[in-house]
Parts: structure tokens; C-alpha cells; sequence
């Protein structure tokens, strides 16, 4: 009886155990990263008697959680993978709406505004279609004044949200360092801590949602975490720590540091996945490319509109004055160059000047100093690197329409400058002209035909091809009139009065055909063509254009909605404002809609891995109903046991009595 009354008692114990266990399991089925438990039973070692060896029952010899490693790694790195596509998207999506957008996008700012530059040219007189011009031309400033400012507070908030996650991984690594800690010292009893290694788990899965991870499980049962390139986060129950810090090469980027002990390491370009990775991602390959794409259009717009409005003359005679602000005021060149902090001379800067703007590239540029002036320089969108250029050169160096000149300070070997031509120019434009007759619409120079001329004859008029930016009208009208006259004899095309060089010279008239002319006075070239059959002695004057209703200069603005002005570098046969713009909402575009095709794909593997996961580990409360009933049973069951042997026990007392 004190056998069976054992037997019965361990059996007690041991559904009570499970009982709990699967109480345990019901209760915690909604607590994330929460693993089922299964409690082994084994039988306990038996007595042997003379007729053999009879058990003495059983004994619950371990408590395990139902899990699988391989299955928990799939959904640690497909939730790295879409909280980075997620934070990508993101952002994306705000950019996308902004640049295609009617209302902010520059396109149809510039449509306007060339719109009212062709309302103007078929009356150049008219003040008030002058003053739309200015209108227009300040709403399309206003346009990329907007833009800027909208992708600044993207960056800003890309930086704000940087230390908020670099702060919630140092606080995850801290506590997954405590667990590893704990499970240390709770699994050197020689049993797993189930719930301690589940709070562990889902730790390092809210760590990969924020930061891409690498995971190595030590012989103690704890985790080393790795970030970057092998970086360490936590080793063992020690923890670095993740930080932000103003970027040493650019003051306007935040990087990321890993600070552990004395040691802090800039690991901004090793970061990958996680949210993080995700933010860094769209701010190297999307935001700082769509900033300076907006600032080269911005510089290419200021200066073509500007160049062309000093080839003519306003409605006061008057060289024309700048349109837009100029692309080399003193605040535009001061924000192109960033010393680094352990520069030699803190005071030191370059000076970078826009030479070009239809060779400007979308690029960064990383200068280093090999000696107080060779420097070599770095493209940051491709890596290469051109040079050796010197500082002290005359003229200065020149690299993809822009020139580098010291703009104060020392320079040392070993010095570093980051050079952003483009990237402030969209914050920096503005319409500086507050006077609609100083639109300078007319052409500088005209043709009038000789009324005494006997032939059919006729030539163009004249286009500013090489001269002075502005042009000086005092002195052009100083060197006109200029007399061109035919020469039946020699069958050329001369001057007869006036100072002028002819280009081709001599240069001979094909009757009947179209004749190109060009003539150089002074500094001044101007394009014509001859067209018809001229007589001898037949003339023609260039001179000084005093009239308010030409349109000529105006036309060759209009002309520039469709020039190719942009991207002439190394060759290239370039494209126009409208272009280059609409090749930057393409791109954006593609990146979006490759966005949502990988949010969505990332989500359903992310889906699948947690479902098989799941399917392992999860809480199932059918089977846990099942279970309780199971075990109640074997409860009762076992009770009943020891009343059977109470019972036998009661009946052998009573016979000896």
C-alpha cells in the first residue's frame, strides 16, 4: 500500500505540474514572442523485489519551451528586411507627392511662367503682360523655395528620428545584456529559464525592427550582437552604446557612432536594415540626389536667364539687369564648402564658384589635401577620383562647372572639404528685377535694308552671338552704325563703313542661297543670314536698336523652355529645364512604385516566416483546452490512486484489530 500510495502521489504532483504548465501556455497567449511549454515526464527509478523490479511512479523531469532556431532567425531578418523597406517607403511616398504634385512640382511653375514670357513677346510694350512675367517668375522661385524647404524638414526629420532609434537600441542592448546575465547564471542550475530566453528573444526581434543585426549564440546560452560589419552591440552582459552625433564631414548630416568604453566608431555607412538602415538608405540613394538635382536646376534656370537678359535692352535702352539673384552671390558660395572639424585651420575654406551650370552633376564632392595646395577630389556618386588640381593655379582649377579657389584661411596636408555645389542653390533663388521695363526684351543691334537697293536681297536680323555679359550699350552704339556692302565684281559681301571684321573674310554671296553672316564690332559678334540675289551696290546697315516693340531677345528666352542646357558634361548631348526635372520625378517615381512592390513582398515573407514560427511555437488554445482536460483527468485519476490505497490501508488496519 505505501508503494501504490507513492505511485499515486508522484502522479498527483506530476499532473499538477501540467496543469500549470498548460495554464501557463493559456495565459500567455497573447504575449509576444511567448513560446508554448511542454513539461517531460519520465518514470522514476523501480524497486526490485523478489518477483522483479516494480516502478515507483513518475517525475516531471524537465519543463521546455516548444521552439524552433532556424524558424526564430527567419523572422528576426524578414523583420529587419521590411522594417527597413517599411521606413524606405515611407518616406518615399512623401517625396514622390511632393514633386509630382500640381501644386509644389516645379513643371507646371515653369509652364506658367513661359506661358507669360509668350503672352509678353507678342506685345513687348505691354506693362502689365511684362509685370505677369515677374509674377510667374517669382511663383516659380517661390516653387523651389518650397521644394527645398520640404526636403530639409525631411532631412531634419530623418535626423530626429535617427537618435530616437539610436536611443532604443541602446536601451534594447542594455536589457538583452541583462537577460544574457540572468539566463548565465539561472542556466548554470542545469535548466533552461523558458521565459527569460523568450523575453531575450523577443528583445533581439524589437532590435532588428530598428537596426540591422547579426546574432552568434555563446556555450552559456548567451547572445552576442552584432551591428554593422561585425561591430559589437552586446557581448555577453556588457552593451555598447548606439548614438547620433553632427556629422564630421558634414554638419548638415547626422551619423550614427557605436561608443563602447573610450572607444566611439563612425559606422553610418556599415548601417543596414531596421528602420534605421531604411532612413539612411532613402537620405544617401534618394534625398541628398533629389536636393542637389533641385539646386542644379535652380542654377541653370538663374544663369541662362540671367546671361540672356544681359544680351538685350530693356525699355529704358538699359543693358538688361539680373532676373534672378546671381548663382555666385557671397551666400550661395558660402554654403558650397565644409571644413572638417580636425582640419588644420579651423578658419580655412574653399571657395567654390559656378563656372558652368550645363556641366553641373547631381554629385558631392570629398577634396583632400596632399600638400598646402595639391588636392586631389572625390566624386561621391561614383567614387572616382580626379585631380592632382593646384590651389594656386591661374585660371583656377575647374571640375564639373565649378572652379575651387581658397576663400580664406591655411591649408595643411591631410585637410578634408566637402563640396556641395548644388545642393542650397533651390533655398537661395529669388527674383531680384522689381520693375517690368526692365525685362530686357529687345535685341541690341537691327538691320535696316538700304531703300535704294536693286536686288531681292534681304538679311536677318541680327543675333548677339559673343560679346560682353552684360553688354555695354553705350559703347555698342559707339561702334554703330556698321555698312555692308555687295561687290558684284568680286561677288563679296563688304564693309563699306564703320569698323567690323567679317567672318568668313573674304566673304563671298551665293546668289540665290542662304548666306550666313557674321560680323565682330569690337567686342561684339553678331549672326545673320544673306538670302537672295543681291546687285552691286546694294547695302545693308547694322545698328543700334532704340525700338520698344522688339520681341528678339524675348523670343530666344522663350526658346529655352526646350534648350538643352542641363547635363552637357563629358559630352553628353544634355536636356532641358522641363527634362530635367521630369527625369527626377521618373526616378522618384520608379523608386516608389519598386518601394511598394518590395513592401508588399517583404510583408508576406514576413507573414510566412512568423506564421511558420508560429506554428511551432504559438499557443494554440484548442490543443491547451484539450490538454486541461487531459490533465484534470489524470489529476482526478491519480487521486483516485491514493484513495485506493487509503482505502486497502483502512481495510488491512481494521482485519488486525
Amino acid at each position: 500500500m505505501a508503494d501504490l500510495f507513492g505511485i499515486g502521489l508522484t502522479g498527483l504532483r506530476a499532473s499538477q505540474t501540467q496543469l500549470a504548465v498548460t495554464g501557463q501556455n493559456i495565459t500567455n497567449v497573447n504575449t509576444p514572442g511567448y513560446s508554448r511549454q511542454s513539461a517531460l515526464q519520465a518514470t522514476q527509478v523501480p524497486s526490485y523485489t523478489g518477483a522483479g523490479y516494480i516502478g515507483n511512479g513518475t517525475k516531471v523531469v524537465d519543463v521546455s519551451r516548444i521552439y524552433n532556431q532556424f524558424l526564430t532567425n527567419q523572422v528576426r531578418t524578414s523583420t529587419s528586411t521590411n522594417s527597413e523597406v517599411q521606413a524606405f517607403q515611407s518616406q518615399l511616398e512623401q517625396l514622390n507627392t511632393l514633386v509630382s504634385s500640381s501644386a509644389t512640382g516645379i513643371t507646371p511653375g515653369l509652364q506658367s511662367y513661359f506661358d507669360a514670357l509668350q503672352t509678353a513677346i507678342e506685345d513687348p510694350a505691354n506693362l502689365p503682360a511684362r509685370q505677369l512675367v515677374l509674377s510667374e517668375a517669382e511663383g516659380l522661385a517661390s516653387r523651389f523655395n518650397t521644394v527645398h524647404s520640404s526636403l530639409n524638414s525631411q532631412n531634419q526629420f530623418i535626423s530626429q528620428q535617427m537618435t530616437t532609434l539610436a536611443d532604443q537600441t541602446s536601451r534594447l542592448a542594455t536589457s538583452i545584456a541583462q537577460y544574457n546575465d540572468s539566463i548565465a547564471i539561472a542556466s548554470a542550475n542545469g535548466a533552461q529559464p523558458n521565459d527569460l530566453l523568450d523575453a531575450r528573444d523577443e528583445a533581439v526581434r524589437q532590435l532588428s525592427e530598428l537596426i540591422g543585426i547579426s546574432v552568434v549564440q555563446q556555450d552559456d546560452n548567451t547572445l552576442n550582437i552584432f551591428v554593422g560589419s561585425g561591430q559589437p552591440l552586446v557581448v555577453g552582459k556588457e552593451a555598447s552604446t548606439l548614438a547620433v552625433r553632427s556629422g564630421s564631414a558634414d554638419p548638415g548630416r547626422v551619423e550614427v557612432v557605436l561608443k563602447s568604453g573610450n572607444s566611439v566608431q563612425d559606422i553610418t555607412s556599415l548601417v543596414s536594415g531596421g528602420e534605421l538602415g531604411g532612413l539612411l538608405k532613402y537620405r544617401n540613394d534618394v534625398l541628398d540626389p533629389a536636393l542637389n538635382a533641385i539646386g542644379r536646376l535652380a542654377l541653370s534656370i538663374s544663369s541662362e536667364f540671367n546671361s540672356q537678359q544681359g544680351q538685350g535692352l530693356d525699355l529704358n535702352g538699359n543693358a538688361g539687369a539680373a532676373l534672378f539673384n546671381d548663382v555666385n552671390s557671397p551666400d550661395l558660395v558660402d554654403g558650397r564648402s565644409y571644413a572638417r572639424a580636425t582640419n588644420s585651420d579651423p578658419d580655412a575654406k574653399l571657395s567654390v564658384r559656378i563656372s558652368d551650370t550645363s556641366q553641373l552633376s547631381t554629385s558631392e564632392y570629398d577634396v583632400v589635401f596632399t600638400s598646402s595646395t595639391q588636392f586631389t577630389v572625390r566624386r561621391t556618386s561614383d567614387d572616382s577620383v580626379v585631380g592632382p588640381f593646384d590651389l594656386t593655379s591661374v585660371p583656377p582649377p575647374e571640375l564639373d562647372g565649378f572652379t575651387i579657389e581658397l576663400g580664406g584661411g591655411g591649408i595643411a596636408a591631410g585637410d578634408r572639404f566637402l563640396l556641395t555645389p548644388t545642393r542650397f542653390a533651390a533655398a537661395g533663388m529669388e527674383v531680384v528685377m522689381d520693375q517690368p521695363q526692365e525685362l530686357a526684351f529687345a535685341a541690341p543691334a537691327v538691320v535696316d535694308t538700304n531703300l535704294d537697293n536693286r536686288g531681292t536681297a534681304t538679311m536677318s536680323q541680327p543675333t548677339l552671338i559673343d560679346g560682353p555679359a552684360p553688354i555695354d550699350p553705350a559703347t555698342l552704339q559707339g561702334l554703330l552704325p556698321i555698312e555692308l556692302g555687295y561687290d558684284a565684281a568680286s561677288g563679296e559681301l563688304q564693309v563699306s563703313s564703320g569698323t567690323a571684321t567679317l567672318n568668313p573674310s573674304p566673304l563671298v554671296i551665293t546668289p540665290g542661297q542662304t548666306n550666313s553672316v557674321e560680323v565682330t564690332v569690337g567686342a561684339y559678334t553678331f549672326s545673320m543670314s544673306l538670302t537672295g540675289t543681291p546687285k552691286d551696290g546694294d547695302s545693308f546697315s547694322l545698328n543700334f536698336n532704340t525700338g520698344v516693340a522688339d520681341n528678339r531677345n524675348a523670343l530666344v528666352m522663350s526658346e529655352l523652355q526646350s534648350a538643352k542646357v542641363l547635363g552637357q558634361a563629358n559630352g553628353a548631348e544634355g536636356f532641358s529645364f522641363v527634362d530635367g526635372y521630369g527625369d527626377l520625378v521618373q526616378r522618384v517615381a520608379t523608386f516608389t512604385a519598386q518601394a511598394r512592390t518590395d513592401a508588399e513582398s517583404s510583408q508576406a515573407v514576413l507573414v510566412q516566416a512568423t506564421n511558420n514560427r508560429d506554428s511551432v511555437s504559438a499557443v494554440n488554445l484548442d490543443e491547451e483546452a484539450a490538454n486541461l482536460i487531459k490533465f484534470e483527468q489524470y489529476y482526478n485519476a491519480s487521486a483516485q490512486v491514493i484513495q485506493v490505497a487509503r482505502t486497502i490501508f483502512d481495510t488491512l488496519i481494521s482485519s488486525i484489530r
